[in-house]
């Protein structure tokens, strides 16, 4: 069987493809279907947080699938596996976040949160910041901020508007008692991997507090330690109305939470949310092992540790290759290089995986690198030895052209 050729011909494609058959993985590394080995800085999409096939993982998938993989009536019955991992969650949420609902994708946990902070508030209006990624729903794509992530499906939602990231100046005027709720990533992960500002967001949690307003941290991406934090907001000090997670939640499963704090819970009543797959026993048995790893194994401590170790290395490449480099941003395993060129982005993609890198192409001139938390400093120099030869080799072919 070609698979390039069955998947183009039987299955709609709505991305650009790279030519690449992944088989089978392990760890941080994964194999094409040739047998060629690929360091994988994506993660996919950063949600193998433990890596490939993780021996934690395997094991409680198979031990949950054979005990029940849903429920019969789902969340109209109780579940150990879900008691398991609301305890696990609760174990490591920011102080103040009290009341978890499950969900299916980090835009499902989003969309959600919008749907409860109209219901809680009795308002409609939202805010988001300019460059925000919150998903692909119809309403998530409403707050999400690049232009060409909702401006095909016209009409926007009415009630969105957009704000600056990080400029104080008219957030008063902005954040009004007409506000149900202000929707931002700690770290803007489609944007580029742009940072909120400490003062910003304590200056937008103030005012949302004046105006009676809900705050929405958007973790889907920062959250179960890819910044160094169990979550982003850990970093700031604050403690949202509402946080949303996903991606490394489950580790690779497809599952997604969001908690509220018990105040803003009150709001919440009978029939108001719920959802086929929400609180998944398999997902759930999933997520509980892989929050427990990430407690008891020094994951994040390391994550902290090495991505001090990625940033410095990265502006190393940016001094060496100032043609092509601008910019370097990253926390944790977070990591971003600015490029100089949308039109690198894909180029370099490209040059990475002829050199045995996989990475992570994104708009706005930005190549992210989001390997999982469990990488070693010598994988991780293994991986730049790869990304300085992809980069040498664009160098070269620009300069030929000019």
């Amino acid at each position: 069987m070609n698979v390039i050729e069955t998947e183009d011909n039987l299955g709609l494609t709505v991305c650009q493809r790279q030519p690449l058959v992944i088989d089978r993985g392990e760890g941080v590394w994964v194999w094409d279907d040739t047998g060629r080995q690929y360091l994988d800085f994506t993660s996919g999409w950063g949600v193998t947080c433990l890596g490939h096939a993780h021996p934690r993982i395997l094991d409680a998938l198979a031990e949950q699938a054979a005990r029940v993989i849903q429920n019969p009536n789902s969340g109209f019955t109780y579940s150990p596996a879900r008691a398991r991992a609301l305890a696990a969650l609760a174990s490591i949420l920011p102080e103040g976040l009290a009341r978890i609902y499950f969900a299916s994708s980090g835009a499902e946990a989003n969309d959600a949160a919008l749907k409860l902070a109209r219901k809680i508030t009795g308002r409609q209006r939202v805010l988001a910041m300019e460059a925000s990624f919150h998903g692909r729903t119809l309403a998530t794509l409403s707050v999400s901020g690049g232009p060409d992530n909702s401006a095909r499906y016209l009409p926007r939602l009415p009630d969105h508007q957009f704000i600056a990231l990080n400029d104080t100046a008219g957030l008063e005027q902005h954040i009004n008692d007409q506000v149900a709720a202000v929707i931002l990533e700690p770290v803007q992960g489609e944007g580029g991997v742009r940072p909120v500002d400490r003062d910003y967001l304590h200056a937008v949690q103030v005012r949302c507090r004046e105006v009676g307003a809900l705050l929405i941290i958007d973790e889907v991406q920062t959250g179960f330690g890819r910044t160094g934090r169990f979550f982003a907001v850990e970093h700031f000090d604050i403690c949202p109305d509402i946080m949303t997670m996903g991606k490394g939640i489950a580790g690779g499963l497809a599952f997604a939470a969001l908690a509220l704090r018990p105040e803003v819970a009150a709001g919440v009543q009978l029939g108001d949310h719920g959802g086929t797959y929400a609180g998944n026993p398999l997902a759930c048995a999933v997520s509980a092992a892989v929050i427990d790893e990430l407690k008891v194994a020094g994951v994040i401590d390391h994550v902290r540790e090495l991505g001090q170790v990625a940033v410095q290395d990265l502006r190393r490449l940016q001094v060496e290759f100032p043609e092509l480099v601008v910019g370097v941003r990253g926390q944790g395993l977070m990591l971003a290089l600015d490029l100089t060129d949308d039109e690198l982005v894909w180029s370099l993609t490209t040059l990475c995986q002829q050199h045995g890198l996989l990475v992570t192409p994104t708009r706005n001139r930005v190549l992210r690198l989001l390997p999982a938390l469990i990488l070693t400093r010598e994988q991780w120099q293994q991986g730049l030895v790869c990304l300085r030869a992809a980069l040498s080799v664009l160098q070269t072919t620009r300069r030929a052209c000019a």
